[in-house]
């Protein structure tokens, strides 16, 4: 991956990777280091030695909120297969998709 963030001329350095306990390892810490970009890796509590790593709880959280939209986002059949040709109706079928999943929660809110 930073082979080819190289080749496109992208700097890497401040860039930072959030991502879950499956990545946590400490080849990939070194490698980011290396390269100067930020990880927050959620630590994995099964790797069985301590790690003094700092996890910003904050920016993890707003990955799960991400992750979860995604997951929204793949349940309309037209955007994850992606049927549309052309750009304008995919965009469109998104906007569409993201309508319903504000809705929903706005619904969801008005309930309580």
């Amino acid at each position: 991956m930073m082979h080819d963030l190289g080749i496109a001329k992208v700097r890497t350095d401040g860039l930072f990777l959030n991502a879950d306990a499956g990545f946590d390892c400490k080849a990939l810490r070194s490698v980011l280091g290396c390269h100067g970009v930020v990880s927050n890796i959620c630590i994995n509590k099964r790797n069985g030695t301590p790690n003094n790593t700092v996890v910003d709880e904050l920016l993890y959280a707003e990955r799960y909120t991400i992750e979860r939209t995604n997951a929204w986002m793949d349940s309309y059949r037209t955007v994850l297969n992606r049927f549309e040709t052309t750009v304008r109706n995919w965009e469109s079928w998104n906007y569409i998709a993201f309508m319903v999943i504000l809705l929903r929660k706005c619904l969801r809110k008005r309930k309580v």
